[in-house]
């Protein structure tokens, strides 16, 4: 039987997102922009997302005044992630037998 996929990772970009933030403490806007190639409104959108599901804290700021926003993936965030590999490497196992 096929293990579930969490519809809020099921996105190319949001997926791309987590991926980057899983193996780092946070991220800025602009590293996140540059890792996944998204556009801004795009990629502002989909951190919304995140968010929304706990899966991110956002975190807003100032450098040299100019907007600075970080992202961090949370424990729920990183278990949700790792639940999402997890099920994905059941549908692969699944497809080899």
């Amino acid at each position: 039987m096929f293990e579930e996929l969490d519809p809020v990772l099921h996105s190319q970009l949001r997926l791309a997102i987590m991926s980057v933030l899983i193996s780092v403490e946070s991220a800025e806007f602009n590293n996140l922009l540059d890792k996944t190639g998204a556009t801004r409104g795009n990629l502002s959108v989909q951190i919304a997302k995140l968010s929304e599901a706990g899966y991110l804290e956002v975190s807003k700021s100032f450098r040299k005044n100019y907007p600075l926003t970080t992202c961090k993936i949370t424990a729920k965030g990183i278990e949700a992630f790792e639940r999402y590999v997890r099920a994905l490497q059941s549908y692969l196992k699944t497809g080899g037998d």
